[in-house]
């Protein structure tokens, strides 16, 4: 996370070329000390995949913005809400936490979130932004989910994952193909958690994913018909 990025100068910049041949830009000499050409074209590419899929990110100042990549995988902000009306208690912990918009709504629902990233720029860059947002009770750990909680000695109300759905074979859709393996961790999550919520992936057979797992009780199929 380049904090230079967030200069006044440089935000007004990026703001101004929101519709730019960024092609250019990112062939051109960078006008900012310390700054790359190509930092400045993720920052303006990735604001510009938000404006319909996070509104309240692209309209609010001084937002740091991830990899073009991480706005593509991450919720809407339709859907993200849509998930916070499932956490249940006080305690949610969501061991695949990435940018972070899921994790803004399950913070209006929850007394205390745990967000875990094991990219650890991610993290932090999910961690600035909350602030900025005025959310206050998420502790962020750029830690493996999954090892995290093997070895936490607290339990929690709800577990969040929505496991990567991207391996070095391109796509995947079977939950055992997912990073973190719900599946094969399951017994375990169990154990930390009275309920767990798995964002999977729209091409995930229904029959198939209720062999994968167990103790299946509601199914939740989302579209929001968003588009980045």
């Amino acid at each position: 996370m380049n904090k230079k990025i967030l200069d006044k100068a440089v935000q007004r910049y990026i703001d101004s070329n929101l519709n730019a041949d960024v092609a250019k830009i990112a062939l051109a000499k960078s006008p900012f000390e310390g700054i790359s050409s190509a930092e400045i074209v993720t920052q303006i590419n990735s604001k510009k995949k938000s404006q319909k899929k996070l509104p309240t990110w692209f309209k609010t100042a001084s937002i740091y913005y991830p990899a073009t990549l991480s706005i593509e995988q991450t919720s809407s902000e339709i859907t993200a809400k849509y998930k916070s009306e499932l956490a249940k208690g006080d305690s949610l912990i969501d061991i695949t936490g990435g940018f972070g918009v899921d994790d803004y709504y399950f913070a209006k629902k929850v007394k205390n979130l745990t967000h875990c990233e094991i990219n650890e720029d991610l993290s932090y860059i999910a961690e600035y932004n909350a602030a900025v947002l005025g959310t206050k009770n998420i502790n962020f750990l750029p830690v493996d989910g999954i090892e995290y909680l093997r070895s936490a000695s607290e339990n929690f109300d709800t577990i969040f994952v929505d496991p990567a759905r991207r391996s070095e074979i391109g796509k995947v859709f079977m939950l055992k193909d997912c990073t973190p393996d719900v599946a094969a961790n399951l017994d375990m999550l169990l154990t930390k958690a009275n309920r767990i919520i798995v964002k999977t992936a729209p091409l995930l057979d229904i029959k198939a994913g209720f062999s994968e797992l167990k103790n299946v009780s509601e199914v939740h199929i989302v579209d929001a018909r968003v588009r980045v």
